[in-house]
């Protein structure tokens, strides 16, 4: 596999979890355990293969439907995640990132989660960025929301407003927009998750249940990402 059309940033919308936990007749909490198994071995390959941006859909605005034992489970679980990989982070360059809005998180969690931001906060070889507690339609109203309060203070002119200055409104500012965006468990649909920066990135769908995708389903992703021609909006060149 060459190195060098391999994607800048792969963003994954992560599910399955639970359908495997039912599929093995298991609580659903346990689903979302082998899940983090399956992340520490993306993270991991991600930096092996020199991908510089991997961003991870783990909570959205709408899980918080979910019941809440459920949801203290993925707080916990998260918590854990974050305090039990931050020494290899840090001696992988590995520096986490979160978007969405997260004070909503539990206080606990939070504070795991900033502490974690901070530790990781000089890493160079790699951005891990946690979409929690997100919605890529609540980030665009955000951006709308901090444009309007700059219009309204005399710091820009509604003409001013361009792609890029919308584009770093957003949760996602000074990252590049996906390359690829995988998505597991077979659903065709990209569930709220960034709307604005998805516009011309390669989406990949697959069958295999987020918590069975591993290093031989990302490589094959790849490949496929590969294969495909981007051409923008342009016409094929010969």
């Amino acid at each position: 596999m060459s190195k060098e059309s391999l994607p800048k940033h792969v963003a994954i919308i992560m599910d399955g979890n639970g359908r495997w936990a039912e599929k093995h007749a298991f609580p659903r909490v346990r689903g979302h355990r082998k899940g983090a198994e399956s992340v520490r071995t993306i993270v991991t390959l991600c930096r092996k293969l020199g991908i510089s941006y991997l961003t991870l859909y783990a909570f959205s605005e709408e899980n918080w439907k979910r019941p809440p034992h459920e949801v203290n489970a993925l707080m916990k679980l998260l918590g854990s995640f974050l305090k039990r990989e931050l020494k290899e982070m840090k001696e992988n360059g590995i520096r986490l990132n979160v978007i969405g809005r997260t004070e909503k998180l539990p206080a606990t969690t939070r504070e795991v989660l900033l502490n974690t931001i901070r530790q990781t906060s000089h890493g160079g070889e790699m951005v891990l960025t946690l979409a929690l507690s997100y919605g890529g339609r609540q980030e665009i109203l955000d951006a709308v929301r901090l444009l309007g309060r700059k219009i309204k203070s005399g710091h820009i002119n509604p003409d001013d407003i361009s792609e890029d200055l919308f584009s770093n409104s957003l949760y996602t500012s000074g990252m590049p927009d996906p390359d690829l965006v995988i998505r597991t468990s077979g659903e065709y649909r990209i569930s709220n998750f960034l709307l604005w920066q998805i516009s011309y990135s390669e989406i990949y769908v697959t069958p295999t249940l987020w918590p069975e995708f591993g290093e031989a389903e990302f490589l094959k992703a790849l490949a496929e990402y590969q294969r495909r021609d981007r051409r923008f909006g342009a016409v094929a060149t010969t």
